[in-house]
This record gives C-alpha cells, structure tokens and sequence, in this order.
C-alpha cells in the first residue's frame, strides 16, 4: 500500500518540481508552530532552501507519530518525527518507504513534567500518582522503557489518557500529579499558565537511564534515492538555519510568530533556547557536528527499546538511519 500511494504521489510532486525553476518540497513538521521550528522558518526567510534550488513549505503537525506516515504514504517527501516511534513504524510496517537522515534532536526531550507541590520530583515520586498523557505522544511512548530503566511499578501508577491542549492546563490545575511530555513545550507551558518555576519539576527522561534519540529528519527512500541533490540539500539548508537561530535566537522567535500571530515571542525565545541548549546543540554535536549519530549508542537504543517492545522483526539500525545524504562539506558543524 504505502509503495503504490508513494509512487503516485512523488511522481506527481517531481513533475511540478520540473515543471518551476525551483523543486517543491513540502515539510510536515511533528507540532504546532512554537521555538524549535524556528530554525526551518530561518532557512526559509534567510534564503538558505533558495539557495539549494528549493521551494519548502512548512505544515504544522499534531504529535511526534504525525508525519511518519504522511512520508511513509509519499504525501510529504520529507519530515520531523520522533526516531524510536519510527522504528516501531518500520518493525509494523515492513518495508514501507521511510528513513531517519538528519538527527536534530541528539538528546531527546521526552521529559515527566510534575508539581513540586504534588510531590513528584523524581521518577519514584509517580507511584501513587496520576499521570496525564496524550496516548500519540513520543514522550508517553517511551515511558515503559523509562519505567523500567527506574524500576517503577505501573500498577501504582494511574495513567489518565489527555489531549495535547489540555495536558498542561490539567497539571496546572491539579487534575493529574504529572504529565509526559517535550521537556522545553510543557516547562514554558506551564509558566505561562501562571505556575511558579520552582513548583515545576522537569524530570529528563535522558538524565534517569535512556540512551534513546530524539527527533530526526525523514524522508521518502522512494523519493531520496530519485532526488538525493534535493535532500541533501533540504539537510544543508536546515544546518543553517539551525545556525542562524543558535546566532540569533530573538530573530528566530520572531520568525515563528510571524507564522503564529498567537505566539508569545519571549516565550518562544525562551522555549527554543531551552531547545537548543538540551537537545540540539549537545556535547557530542559540538564535536561531530549535526545529523549523525554513533553506531554504539544506536545499537544501545534498539536493546533498551526491546526491553519493553516487542519487535516483530530483527531490529536493524540501517532501516531507521543512514546518513548518506548528508551533505559532507563542513556545513553541519554549527559551531
């Protein structure tokens, strides 16, 4: 199924990207507008996707599951989505024709947000409590391995399934104990709904035993491997448009409120620091620069994600990841 719709969709997108001066390449992103999508709005808006031959619109999306099977399906050459959702993506869907080829977030954001002042700051604290979590969010998809690299009993946790606008204002309010979530999104969201910082407690899933990923670049295999020009250079202009928002994060903000006129800016300022400075711009990036990811590690992640998945199929890095179109001139160094 997803090979036929992809073809027939790609050819369709190829023919109009012949037919214009500049190839089309729609992007699905994995949320709203907020922050971190700054730095897609910045190779926009700073001519970077121009200066590779590309027209790229951006959508918006409504979870980290979101725009694996837009992708998968070939209505989007390319995307944002959580790596370890698309690996079960693959291990259920056999052959469908999407990959990683761009690693952003190097340390993952997938955070427990709780209260302070109901008791929960550490991942034991969640026994005895209830937990809201929106069930097509990556952050609750991770949970069981999270849950079981910290021993916690599930039993003793109630799991209070909640929409994506209403995860915070229900912590907020004090109907659920904590929430899953992205660690900078549900901090700044809970901030602005008038809870005190120190009564928020962000419990980093990566701090407390993963050694899981975070959300990636996919792209249509069908469509990478008939246009790998295009994609390498969609990756080279998002490595500069990450740079510009590192250089100039207030710009960056201002970028996503023209695209989100209900965007506070210094809120998105602060949220796609936090952003950067947790997720994207890391140790092992400073060194190694953007996009790649350590052999190692990966094969550690598929173990620890066995744990609490069961595959249907032998995990194989190579169907999650490849780095072959990134582009190899320096320019994903951002530093």
């Amino acid at each position: 199924m997803f090979r036929s719709i992809a073809i027939a969709t790609l050819g369709a997108a190829l023919a109009a990207g012949v037919a214009s001066a500049q190839t089309k390449v729609p992007f699905a992103l994995d949320w709203v507008f907020e922050g971190p999508s700054a730095a897609y709005f910045a190779a926009i808006d700073n001519g970077h996707f121009a200066a590779e031959g590309l027209e790229v619109e951006v959508s918006a999306g409504s979870g980290s599951l979101d725009a694996i099977p837009k992708v998968a399906t070939g209505a989007f050459p390319v995307g944002f989505a959580d790596i370890n959702s698309l690996v079960r993506f693959l291990d259920q869907n056999p052959g469908a024709p999407v990959t990683g080829v761009m690693m952003v977030y190097d340390k993952p954001a997938f955070s427990v947000v709780g209260r302070v002042s109901r008791g929960v700051t550490e991942p034991k604290d969640l026994e005895g409590k209830v937990l809201g979590a929106p069930p097509p969010d990556g952050a609750w998809a991770q949970f069981p391995a999270f849950a079981s690299a910290n021993d916690l009993d599930m039993s003793q946790i109630t799991v209070e399934p909640v929409g994506f606008p209403t995860r915070e204002p229900m912590l907020a309010e004090g109907q659920v104990d904590a929430i899953t979530g992205f660690s900078f999104s549900s901090f700044l969201n809970l901030v602005r709904l008038g809870v005190p910082e120190e009564d928020i407690a962000v419990i980093l899933m990566a701090d407390h035993g993963l050694e899981l990923y975070g959300n990636v670049i996919i792209a249509n295999t069908e469509f990478a491997e008939a246009n790998p020009e295009v994609v390498t250079g969609f990756l080279r202009a998002v490595a500069q448009g990450w740079k510009d928002v590192i250089a100039d994060p207030a710009a960056g903000a201002q970028m996503v409120a023209e695209r989100n006129p209900a965007a506070d800016v210094a809120l998105e300022q602060r949220r796609l620091e936090l952003a950067i400075r947790d997720t994207v711009l890391t140790d092992w990036v400073k060194e190694n620069g953007m996009g790649k990811v350590d052999p190692d590690r990966m094969a550690r992640a598929l173990e620890q994600i066995a744990e609490t998945y069961e595959f249907q199929n032998a995990p194989d890095a190579s169907l999650y990841f490849t780095d072959a179109f990134l582009p190899d001139d320096g320019s994903l160094m951002l530093q």
